[in-house]
Protein backbone atom coordinates (compact mmCIF):
# COMPACT_ATOMS: atom_id res chain seq x y z
CA UNK A 1 0.00 0.00 0.00
CA UNK A 2 2.81 2.37 0.89
CA UNK A 3 4.58 1.67 -2.41
CA UNK A 4 1.34 2.27 -4.30
CA UNK A 5 0.89 5.66 -2.59
CA UNK A 6 4.45 6.60 -3.48
CA UNK A 7 3.89 5.63 -7.12
CA UNK A 8 0.72 7.71 -7.25
CA UNK A 9 2.53 10.68 -5.72
CA UNK A 10 5.28 10.33 -8.33
CA UNK A 11 2.62 10.27 -11.05
CA UNK A 12 0.99 13.43 -9.68
CA UNK A 13 4.35 15.20 -9.47
CA UNK A 14 4.95 14.32 -13.13
CA UNK A 15 1.55 15.68 -14.09
CA UNK A 16 2.12 18.93 -12.19
CA UNK A 17 5.21 19.46 -14.34
CA UNK A 18 2.94 19.07 -17.40
CA UNK A 19 0.38 21.69 -16.33
CA UNK A 20 -1.78 19.06 -14.66
CA UNK A 21 -2.72 17.20 -17.82
CA UNK A 22 -0.92 14.48 -19.80
CA UNK A 23 -1.50 11.83 -22.41
CA UNK A 24 -1.67 8.40 -20.79
CA UNK A 25 0.91 6.80 -23.09
CA UNK A 26 3.34 9.63 -22.30
CA UNK A 27 2.99 8.85 -18.60
CA UNK A 28 3.52 5.17 -19.38
CA UNK A 29 6.76 5.92 -21.26
CA UNK A 30 7.91 8.02 -18.30
CA UNK A 31 7.56 5.06 -15.96
CA UNK A 32 3.99 5.36 -14.62
CA UNK A 33 2.26 2.05 -15.25
CA UNK A 34 -1.33 1.52 -16.32
CA UNK A 35 -1.99 0.13 -12.85
CA UNK A 36 -0.70 3.30 -11.18
CA UNK A 37 -2.76 5.44 -13.53
CA UNK A 38 -5.89 3.42 -12.75
CA UNK A 39 -5.21 3.65 -9.02
CA UNK A 40 -4.93 7.42 -9.27
CA UNK A 41 -8.21 7.50 -11.20
CA UNK A 42 -9.99 5.28 -8.70
CA UNK A 43 -8.77 7.42 -5.80
CA UNK A 44 -10.02 10.61 -7.48
CA UNK A 45 -6.57 12.18 -7.74
CA UNK A 46 -7.02 12.50 -11.52
CA UNK A 47 -9.91 12.34 -13.96
CA UNK A 48 -10.15 11.11 -17.52
CA UNK A 49 -10.04 13.73 -20.26
CA UNK A 50 -11.32 11.75 -23.20
CA UNK A 51 -9.95 8.27 -23.69
CA UNK A 52 -6.28 9.19 -24.00
CA UNK A 53 -5.59 11.84 -21.36
CA UNK A 54 -5.54 12.23 -17.60
CA UNK A 55 -6.11 15.54 -15.87
CA UNK A 56 -5.77 16.72 -12.31
CA UNK A 57 -9.01 18.21 -10.94
CA UNK A 58 -7.56 21.73 -10.93
CA UNK A 59 -6.10 21.52 -14.46
CA UNK A 60 -6.88 24.36 -16.83
CA UNK A 61 -10.42 23.79 -18.13
CA UNK A 62 -9.53 25.02 -21.63
CA UNK A 63 -6.62 22.57 -21.88
CA UNK A 64 -8.81 19.78 -20.56
CA UNK A 65 -11.46 20.56 -23.16
CA UNK A 66 -8.81 20.55 -25.91
CA UNK A 67 -7.58 17.14 -24.78
CA UNK A 68 -11.11 15.75 -24.68
CA UNK A 69 -11.79 16.93 -28.21
CA UNK A 70 -8.42 16.08 -29.73
CA UNK A 71 -7.51 19.62 -30.76
CA UNK A 72 -4.67 22.08 -30.09
CA UNK A 73 -5.11 25.60 -28.74
CA UNK A 74 -3.79 28.20 -31.13
CA UNK A 75 -4.14 31.81 -32.27
CA UNK A 76 -5.61 34.18 -29.65
CA UNK A 77 -6.68 31.35 -27.31
CA UNK A 78 -3.13 30.01 -27.10
CA UNK A 79 -1.80 33.56 -26.72
CA UNK A 80 -4.11 34.12 -23.75
CA UNK A 81 -3.12 30.80 -22.21
CA UNK A 82 0.55 31.77 -22.51
CA UNK A 83 -0.11 35.02 -20.65
CA UNK A 84 -0.11 37.44 -23.57
CA UNK A 85 -2.27 40.55 -23.50
CA UNK A 86 -5.42 39.74 -25.47
CA UNK A 87 -8.81 41.26 -26.07
CA UNK A 88 -12.03 40.01 -24.58
CA UNK A 89 -13.77 37.41 -26.72
CA UNK A 90 -15.88 34.29 -26.51
CA UNK A 91 -14.44 32.28 -29.39
CA UNK A 92 -11.98 29.47 -28.70
CA UNK A 93 -9.39 29.15 -31.47
CA UNK A 94 -8.04 25.68 -32.16
CA UNK A 95 -6.32 23.72 -34.85
CA UNK A 96 -7.25 20.13 -35.51
CA UNK A 97 -5.06 17.10 -35.52
CA UNK A 98 -7.47 15.73 -38.11
CA UNK A 99 -10.63 16.87 -39.86
CA UNK A 100 -12.53 14.20 -38.00
CA UNK A 101 -11.46 15.57 -34.61
CA UNK A 102 -13.22 18.85 -35.41
CA UNK A 103 -16.53 17.41 -36.59
CA UNK A 104 -18.39 17.92 -33.30
CA UNK A 105 -16.85 20.99 -31.72
CA UNK A 106 -19.16 23.27 -29.72
CA UNK A 107 -20.49 26.56 -31.03
CA UNK A 108 -18.05 29.41 -30.56
CA UNK A 109 -15.06 27.36 -31.67
CA UNK A 110 -12.97 28.65 -34.57
CA UNK A 111 -10.84 26.05 -36.32
CA UNK A 112 -7.66 27.04 -38.17
CA UNK A 113 -6.28 24.80 -40.87
CA UNK A 114 -2.79 25.83 -41.78
CA UNK A 115 0.67 24.48 -42.39
CA UNK A 116 2.57 25.21 -39.17
CA UNK A 117 5.81 27.16 -39.31
CA UNK A 118 7.17 25.09 -36.42
CA UNK A 119 6.15 21.41 -36.33
CA UNK A 120 3.53 20.61 -33.70
CA UNK A 121 4.36 17.80 -31.30
CA UNK A 122 1.56 15.19 -31.34
CA UNK A 123 1.24 15.40 -27.56
CA UNK A 124 1.05 19.20 -27.38
CA UNK A 125 -2.18 20.91 -26.41
CA UNK A 126 -0.85 24.42 -27.13
CA UNK A 127 0.68 25.46 -30.45
CA UNK A 128 4.28 26.74 -30.45
CA UNK A 129 4.38 30.51 -30.07
CA UNK A 130 5.68 31.01 -33.63
CA UNK A 131 2.59 29.27 -35.04
CA UNK A 132 0.38 31.19 -32.63
CA UNK A 133 1.71 34.58 -33.74
CA UNK A 134 1.56 33.67 -37.41
CA UNK A 135 -2.11 32.78 -37.06
CA UNK A 136 -2.83 35.88 -35.00
CA UNK A 137 -1.41 38.01 -37.83
CA UNK A 138 -3.72 36.43 -40.40
CA UNK A 139 -6.78 36.10 -38.15
CA UNK A 140 -6.88 39.42 -36.28
CA UNK A 141 -7.00 43.06 -37.39
CA UNK A 142 -3.56 44.69 -37.53
CA UNK A 143 -3.96 46.62 -34.27
CA UNK A 144 -5.00 43.56 -32.27
CA UNK A 145 -2.32 41.42 -33.86
CA UNK A 146 0.29 44.06 -33.05
CA UNK A 147 -0.85 44.17 -29.42
CA UNK A 148 -0.51 40.40 -29.03
CA UNK A 149 2.84 40.24 -30.82
CA UNK A 150 4.33 43.00 -28.69
CA UNK A 151 3.02 41.30 -25.56
CA UNK A 152 4.65 38.00 -26.54
CA UNK A 153 7.95 39.72 -27.30
CA UNK A 154 7.79 41.75 -24.08
CA UNK A 155 7.23 38.58 -22.04
CA UNK A 156 10.21 36.87 -23.66
CA UNK A 157 8.04 34.25 -25.37
CA UNK A 158 9.30 35.23 -28.81
CA UNK A 159 12.43 36.89 -30.15
CA UNK A 160 11.94 39.41 -32.98
CA UNK A 161 15.24 38.51 -34.66
CA UNK A 162 14.34 34.82 -34.66
CA UNK A 163 10.84 35.60 -35.90
CA UNK A 164 12.34 37.58 -38.76
CA UNK A 165 14.19 34.49 -40.00
CA UNK A 166 10.98 32.47 -40.31
CA UNK A 167 8.97 32.09 -43.55
CA UNK A 168 6.31 34.57 -42.43
CA UNK A 169 3.35 35.62 -44.51
CA UNK A 170 3.15 39.20 -45.77
CA UNK A 171 0.68 40.06 -42.97
CA UNK A 172 2.88 38.55 -40.27
CA UNK A 173 5.97 40.35 -41.57
CA UNK A 174 4.08 43.65 -41.51
CA UNK A 175 3.12 43.07 -37.87
CA UNK A 176 6.74 42.27 -37.02
CA UNK A 177 8.00 45.38 -38.80
CA UNK A 178 5.54 47.61 -36.95
CA UNK A 179 6.28 46.13 -33.52
CA UNK A 180 8.09 48.67 -31.35
CA UNK A 181 8.89 46.28 -28.45
CA UNK A 182 8.76 49.35 -26.18
CA UNK A 183 5.17 49.48 -24.95
CA UNK A 184 4.74 48.16 -21.42
CA UNK A 185 1.21 46.79 -21.90
CA UNK A 186 -1.40 46.05 -24.50
CA UNK A 187 -3.19 49.26 -23.61
CA UNK A 188 -0.05 51.23 -24.45
CA UNK A 189 0.28 49.47 -27.79
CA UNK A 190 -3.31 50.42 -28.65
CA UNK A 191 -2.77 54.02 -27.56
CA UNK A 192 0.46 54.45 -29.52
CA UNK A 193 -0.88 52.74 -32.66
CA UNK A 194 -4.06 54.81 -32.76
CA UNK A 195 -2.34 58.17 -32.35
CA UNK A 196 0.58 57.85 -34.75
CA UNK A 197 -1.42 59.79 -37.34
CA UNK A 198 -1.11 62.97 -35.26
CA UNK A 199 2.35 63.81 -36.56
CA UNK A 200 3.45 64.87 -33.06
CA UNK A 201 6.39 63.26 -31.30
CA UNK A 202 5.12 60.52 -28.97
CA UNK A 203 7.71 58.84 -26.76
CA UNK A 204 6.60 55.60 -25.03
CA UNK A 205 8.11 54.77 -21.64
CA UNK A 206 9.81 58.15 -21.33
CA UNK A 207 11.85 59.14 -18.27
CA UNK A 208 10.73 62.48 -16.87
CA UNK A 209 12.47 63.88 -13.78
CA UNK A 210 13.49 60.49 -12.42
CA UNK A 211 10.21 58.74 -13.14
CA UNK A 212 9.05 56.67 -16.08
CA UNK A 213 5.80 57.78 -17.71
CA UNK A 214 3.74 55.81 -20.20
CA UNK A 215 3.84 58.50 -22.89
CA UNK A 216 5.38 61.92 -23.36
CA UNK A 217 3.69 63.79 -26.19
CA UNK A 218 5.70 66.71 -27.48
CA UNK A 219 7.63 68.31 -24.62
CA UNK A 220 5.05 68.71 -21.86
CA UNK A 221 2.00 66.45 -22.30
CA UNK A 222 2.19 63.29 -20.18
CA UNK A 223 -0.32 60.49 -20.63
CA UNK A 224 -0.57 57.72 -18.04
CA UNK A 225 -2.65 54.61 -18.74
CA UNK A 226 -3.92 52.92 -15.60
CA UNK A 227 -4.33 49.16 -15.54
CA UNK A 228 -5.79 47.04 -12.75
CA UNK A 229 -2.67 47.40 -10.56
CA UNK A 230 -3.07 51.15 -10.09
CA UNK A 231 -4.60 50.86 -6.63
CA UNK A 232 -3.48 51.30 -3.03
CA UNK A 233 0.15 52.33 -2.61
CA UNK A 234 0.66 52.41 -6.37
CA UNK A 235 -2.21 54.83 -6.79
CA UNK A 236 -0.87 57.06 -4.00
CA UNK A 237 2.55 57.13 -5.66
CA UNK A 238 0.97 57.95 -9.02
CA UNK A 239 -0.97 60.90 -7.58
CA UNK A 240 2.18 62.24 -5.91
CA UNK A 241 4.12 61.98 -9.15
CA UNK A 242 1.32 63.67 -11.12
CA UNK A 243 1.43 66.63 -8.73
CA UNK A 244 5.22 66.87 -9.05
CA UNK A 245 5.03 66.87 -12.84
CA UNK A 246 2.34 69.55 -12.89
CA UNK A 247 4.41 71.77 -10.60
CA UNK A 248 7.24 71.43 -13.12
CA UNK A 249 5.04 72.63 -15.96
CA UNK A 250 3.76 69.35 -17.39
CA UNK A 251 0.13 68.57 -18.13
CA UNK A 252 -0.93 65.07 -17.05
CA UNK A 253 -3.84 63.07 -18.50
CA UNK A 254 -4.78 59.73 -16.96
CA UNK A 255 -7.01 57.21 -18.70
CA UNK A 256 -7.98 53.63 -17.79
CA UNK A 257 -8.70 50.30 -19.44
CA UNK A 258 -12.41 50.91 -19.99
CA UNK A 259 -11.73 54.25 -21.67
CA UNK A 260 -9.03 52.96 -24.02
CA UNK A 261 -10.85 49.76 -25.01
CA UNK A 262 -14.49 50.85 -24.89
CA UNK A 263 -14.45 54.64 -25.28
CA UNK A 264 -11.57 55.39 -27.60
CA UNK A 265 -13.27 58.42 -29.23
CA UNK A 266 -13.38 60.06 -25.79
CA UNK A 267 -9.68 59.37 -25.19
CA UNK A 268 -8.71 60.66 -28.61
CA UNK A 269 -10.78 63.80 -28.02
CA UNK A 270 -8.90 64.48 -24.77
CA UNK A 271 -5.54 64.19 -26.51
CA UNK A 272 -6.45 66.23 -29.58
CA UNK A 273 -7.97 68.99 -27.46
CA UNK A 274 -4.85 69.11 -25.29
CA UNK A 275 -2.67 69.38 -28.38
CA UNK A 276 -4.94 72.05 -29.88
CA UNK A 277 -4.47 74.07 -26.69
CA UNK A 278 -0.70 73.72 -26.97
CA UNK A 279 -0.39 71.76 -23.72
CA UNK A 280 2.26 69.56 -25.37
CA UNK A 281 4.59 72.50 -25.91
CA UNK A 282 7.11 73.97 -23.47
CA UNK A 283 6.16 77.46 -22.29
Amino acid sequence: MKNSALRIEALLAEMRSLEGIARRRVLLVRGHSWRTQKAALDAGHVVAAGRSWLAMPDADVVLRSAAERGVVLTCVSAAAHLGCWTFEGDEVHVTGLSRRSCDHLPAGTRVHWNRPIVPRHPDALVDPIENVLALVASCQPLERALTIWESAIRRGLADPLALGRLPLTRKARKVLEESSHIADSGLETIFFTRLRWLGVRIVPQAWVHGHRVDFLIGERLVVQIDGGHHVGAQRTSDIRHDAELMLRGYHVIRVGYQQVVHDWPGVQLLITQAIAQGLHRAA
